[in-house]
C-alpha cells in the first residue's frame, strides 16, 4: 500500500524562513551579547517559537485563500517592524517603543539622519518575504490545511506550550526579568523582539492607568526616602555666591568627555574647553555622566530642569507633557528670573512647544527668530557659529536676571561639516561616524569660544554664571571597534562602555579665582540642586533626586535609566561589577540572585529611585504638592 508523503504546510515554511531571518538578525545585525550557553539556546529558538505562533494563526481562517493573505501580509508587516528596530538601533543600540511610533513631529527633522542608516545590503532583510510572496500567489499545489476545530485547538496548544518553554528558559536565564524590565536588550535577548514590543504595549497600558488612580498618599514614602536618602538641606561654602547672577546654560549636543584633553593628528581636539578647564573661576567635573533614555536630548533637558529620572520607554517630552512639575524655571522665576530657550529647530521637535510651558520657560526662540540660509546651516540646521552670533542681540534685550538656555546643533549625528568649516581633519578608522566627529566637535569648540567673546564684547559675561554640558552619548556602542582604535584599547568592554558616556560639565563664574577640577561622580541629575544653591535660593520644599555637587553629604552614585550605575568605589554595567579604579570584575553574579555581589546594596537603591521617579511621572503625583518657597 503507498503512502502518499506528509507536504510541509504554508504556515510552517513561512515560519521557518521569517524565523531563520529573525536569528540573522539578532545575531549578526543587533549587538547582543551572550554570555553563556542559555543565552545562545533561548536567542536560536525564540525566533522559530515566535514564528510558529504568529503564522499557525492562519489556521483559523476557513479558507485557503484568507489563510495565504494573512500569512503573506503577517510576513511583510512583521519584517517591517523588524526592520525600523534594526534602523533606529544603528543609531541608538536600542529598540523602539511605542512612544516613540507616535513622535510624529520629529520625522520631518530626521530625514537626513534615517538616510544614513538605511544600507544597500537591507534589501536581504526582505528575501523571505519576497519567497512567501511568491509561493503564496504562484505554486498552486502548496500545502494550505484546512483543519477541523479540534486539529486549531491542538495547535494553538502546541502554541502556548511553546511559548511556556521560550518564557521558562528566560526566567531561569534572568529571574523577575519582565518585573525588572530597565533594559531593553535583557528583554530582546531573552523573550525575542515581538515578545518584547507584545510586553512593551501591556506596560504602556499599565503605565496610562496610574495616573487615574494616583492620589497624595502615594508621595508619603517618595518623600520619606529623598529626605532620609537623598538630600542635605545644609549649605555648602558657595552657597549664594551666584546671587542674582544671570544663568547661561549651553546644551552642547553630542559632546562627550573622551575628546577633552585629547588629540588628535597630533592637535587638540578641543583647545579652547580645554583652556577653560584651567581658568580660576572654572569648575570642571570630569567624572560627569549623562543619565539620557531614549529621549535623548529631550531626556537631558529634563533631568537637568526636574532632578528626576527618564522614563525607561520613550521620551517624558512627548509622553507626559501636560503634567504638574517644578522644574528650575519655575523656582527661578519666584525670585524674578526670566526664563528663555534659544534652539534653531522647529518649535514642535520633541514636543518643546508643549513641555516647555509645562516647565515654566517664558519664551522659546526657536527656528522662526533666527536667519537660517543655505549657506550657514548644514544637517540639521543653523550651524553653531551664527546660532551663538545671531543669539546675542536676542539676549541683550532680556530682563535680567534671566536663566538662557542655548541648544547647539551641528554636532549632530551624522556630524557633516562642510570642507571649509573644517579645522580639523577627519579620523581614519571603519566607522564614517565616528571619523566625522571629530571635525564638528572641534566646529563646535570654535563656536562656544567665540560665544565667549560676543559674551564679554556686549557686557553680558560678568554678571552670568556659564555652564557647559554635553548633553548626552554620540557616539554609540555600534562604533565599538573604531573607538577600541582610538583610545588604544584591545575592545570596548561594558566598564569602558560607561565610562564613555560621562559627558563635560563645566560651571564658569567670572571674577571667581579659586575654580577647580572636580574628581567626584556627578551627573545631570545633580545640576538643578546645585545651580538653586549657587544662586542662594531656598530648596527645602523641594522634591528631587540629585544632590548639591559643592557638598560633601551626597548618596555617592549615580543612576543610568538602564539600571546600570557608577558609585565611588564601583560600576556596575551589563549585570557586572566592576572595580571603579581599575576597571576590573569584582564578580560576576547576578546581583538578584541569593548570593549578592559587592554591587548589590547599591543596585536596590538604584532600582528604588528609578521606581519612584517613574511613579512621579506616571501618576503625576506633583499635582498633590505645593512647591511654594516656605
Amino acid at each position: 500500500m503507498l503512502h502518499r508523503r506528509k507536504k510541509v504546510p504554508l504556515f510552517v515554511l513561512a515560519a521557518l524562513l521569517f524565523g531563520f531571518k529573525t536569528y540573522i538578525v539578532y545575531r549578526f545585525v543587533f549587538d547582543i551579547e551572550l554570555d553563556n550557553l542559555l543565552q545562545e539556546i533561548i536567542i536560536f529558538i525564540n525566533p522559530f517559537i515566535a514564528s510558529i505562533i504568529f503564522f499557525g494563526l492562519s489556521v483559523w481562517f476557513k479558507t485557503e485563500k484568507r489563510q495565504k493573505l494573512f500569512i503573506r501580509y503577517s510576513a511583510l508587516i512583521g519584517t517591517l517592524i523588524i526592520y525600523f528596530n534594526v534602523v533606529f538601533y544603528r543609531s541608538f543600540t536600542d529598540f523602539l517603543t511605542i512612544p516613540q511610533l507616535f513622535q510624529t513631529s520629529n520625522i520631518s527633522d530626521l530625514s537626513s539622519s534615517i538616510l544614513e542608516l538605511i544600507k544597500l545590503y537591507d534589501i536581504f532583510i526582505f528575501v523571505d518575504v519576497m519567497i512567501i510572496w511568491y509561493i503564496a500567489k504562484k505554486v498552486t499545489n502548496i500545502y494550505v490545511p484546512v483543519y477541523s476545530r479540534r486539529k486549531k485547538i491542538f495547535t494553538l496548544v502546541v502554541s502556548l506550550l511553546l511559548l511556556s518553554v521560550n518564557f521558562l528558559l528566560a526566567e531561569m536565564e534572568r529571574p523577575q526579568l519582565l518585573s525588572r524590565a530597565f533594559d531593553r536588550e535583557y528583554l530582546v535577548k531573552n523573550i525575542g523582539l515581538f515578545y518584547y514590543h507584545v510586553y512593551d504595549v501591556a506596560l504602556q497600558s499599565k503605565m496610562r492607568t496610574q495616573k487615574v488612580i494616583a492620589d497624595s498618599n502615594d508621595l508619603v514614602e517618595i518623600k520619606k526616602y529623598i529626605h532620609e536618602e537623598v538630600r542635605s538641606d545644609e549649605q555648602s561654602s558657595l552657597y549664594g555666591i551666584a546671587e542674582d547672577k544671570n544663568v547661561i546654560f549651553i546644551s552642547a549636543e553630542s559632546l562627550q568627555t573622551f575628546v577633552i584633553e585629547n588629540t588628535l593628528h597630533d592637535e587638540e581636539v578641543t583647545p579652547f574647553l580645554n583652556r577653560l578647564i584651567d581658568d580660576p573661576g572654572t569648575f570642571y567635573f570630569e567624572n560627569f555622566y549623562h543619565q539620557t533614555g531614549q529621549g535623548k536630548t529631550s531626556d537631558s533637558e529634563f533631568i537637568t530642569e526636574n532632578s528626576l529620572y527618564p522614563i525607561a520607554s520613550g521620551a517624558v517630552f512627548f509622553t507626559h507633557a501636560g503634567n504638574d512639575y517644578y522644574a528650575m524655571p519655575e523656582a527661578l522665576k519666584q525670585h524674578g528670573y526670566q526664563s528663555v530657550v534659544f534652539h534653531a529647530n522647529t518649535e514642535t521637535f520633541w514636543n518643546r512647544n508643549q513641555m516647555y510651558e509645562s516647565i515654566g520657560i517664558d519664551t522659546f526662540y526657536d527656528y522662526d527668530s533666527y536667519d537660517v540660509t543655505e549657506e550657514n546651516s548644514i544637517g540639521w540646521g543653523l550651524k553653531d557659529k551664527p546660532f551663538f552670533e545671531q543669539t546675542i542681540p536676542y539676549m541683550k534685550e532680556l530682563d535680567t536676571p534671566f536663566y538662557a538656555k542655548l541648544i547647539t546643533i551641528t554636532n549632530h549625528f551624522p556630524f557633516d561639516l562642510e570642507e571649509e568649516d573644517k579645522t580639523l581633519e577627519n579620523y581614519d578608522s571603519n566607522s564614517k561616524t565616528l571619523n566625522q566627529y571629530f571635525s564638528t566637535v572641534r566646529y563646535m569648540d570654535e563656536a562656544i569660544e567665540q560665544f565667549f567673546m560676543h559674551l564679554k564684547f556686549n557686557g553680558l559675561y560678568e554678571d552670568s554664571i556659564i555652564i557647559i554640558m554635553g548633553d548626552h552619548d554620540g557616539i554609540s556602542a555600534n562604533h565599538n571597534k573604531a573607538m577600541a582604535q582610538y583610545l588604544n584599547k584591545e575592545e570596548i568592554t561594558p566598564y569602558d562602555l560607561l565610562q564613555l558616556q560621562r559627558v563635560p560639565f563645566y560651571i564658569h563664574i567670572p571674577g571667581y579665582e579659586n575654580g577647580k577640577r572636580m574628581d567626584k561622580i556627578a551627573g545631570q541629575v545633580d545640576i538643578k540642586p546645585t545651580v538653586l544653591r549657587l544662586l542662594g535660593l531656598d530648596t527645602s520644599n523641594d522634591l528631587y533626586f540629585g544632590n548639591d555637587l559643592f557638598h560633601n553629604d551626597r548618596k555617592g552614585f549615580i543612576t543610568q535609566r538602564n539600571g546600570d550605575f557608577i558609585s565611588d568605589d564601583y560600576v556596575f554595567a551589563s549585570e557586572i561589577c566592576y572595580d571603579r579604579e581599575t576597571g576590573e570584575p569584582i564578580d560576576t553574579l547576578n546581583v538578584y540572585g541569593e548570593e549578592e555581589s559587592a554591587c548589590a546594596e547599591i543596585s536596590k537603591k538604584v532600582t528604588k529611585e528609578l521606581q519612584y521617579s517613574d511613579e512621579i511621572i506616571y501618576g503625576d503625583l506633583f499635582r498633590f504638592v505645593d512647591f511654594q518657597t516656605k
